[in-house]
């Protein structure tokens, strides 16, 4: 079983979060920059990070975009969301409606209002353990 980690970021704080849900699951990891639908179609499961934009949303030029093509090609596939914020953070809420109304199997969501070290531990345990794939 695989996963790939797809991530969008600006200040870096959702790369930060990326890199560790890297180490700590050993998944592939990319960024945004560097992938492409059809490849994220041959994973098991597909990570995603964005961070909160503008008023609550998804980066609009990249990420939405991307995101957009690969919910209409990715029915059933298993995901995750995490991103990151400075303020609000209830964009994910949205994305992941959006997600399952596109059919989408959401396994799990995280945000943290900063990079790795703002997470929440209790909350990220818990996420780590909704995207095992043993």
């Amino acid at each position: 079983m695989t996963g790939i980690i797809i991530y969008w970021t600006m200040t870096g704080n959702t790369e930060d979060i990326a890199f560790k849900i890297a180490k700590d699951t050993g998944y592939d990891i990319k960024p945004l920059s560097e992938a492409t639908v059809e490849e994220l179609l041959g994973y098991d499961l597909v990570i995603l990070g964005c961070p909160a934009m503008g008023d609550e949303v998804l980066e609009e030029s990249e990420f939405q975009p991307f995101f957009d093509e690969f919910k209409s090609k990715a029915e059933g596939k298993k995901v995750a969301l995490f991103g990151s914020f400075g303020w609000g953070g209830t964009y994910m809420e949205g994305w992941k409606q959006d997600a399952i109304d596109n059919k989408l199997e959401v396994l799990s969501t995280i945000t943290a209002n900063g990079n790795s070290q703002a997470l929440d531990e209790d909350e990220y345990q818990n996420f780590l353990q909704a995207i095992k794939l043993n």
